[in-house]
């Protein structure tokens, strides 16, 4: 079984459309931008400020690869974000007596 998430409050995290990112990206391996996009209902510039954030801190990598001639974006959480994560929200459940 595993140990519980140390809880640690990470302010750039917890900016609403970040927190939103993180959570949309720790289910899965990886998502497209354009799902991202569709789904979180922003902007492309939107989005790209907020990856561009989450990247400079270690917690997102972006790869641009080709498929059938289209270019296409897609984003994953690193260890050190998807850890990061964990320990927020294992923060915010501390914080509000959640478990």
């Amino acid at each position: 079984m595993d140990k519980p998430a140390e809880p640690r409050f990470d302010a750039l995290i917890h900016a609403p459309l970040r927190l939103r990112i993180c959570a949309s990206l720790a289910p899965v391996q990886w998502a497209e931008f354009a799902h991202l996009k569709e789904n979180l209902d922003v902007a492309d510039s939107v989005l790209s400020k907020h990856l561009k954030q989450l990247t400079d801190a270690g917690y997102v990598e972006i790869e641009r690869f080709a498929k059938l001639g289209r270019s296409h974006v897609r984003v994953s959480l690193t260890a050190n974000g998807r850890t990061a994560y964990v320990q927020h929200v294992a923060a915010l459940r501390e914080i509000t007596g959640a478990r």
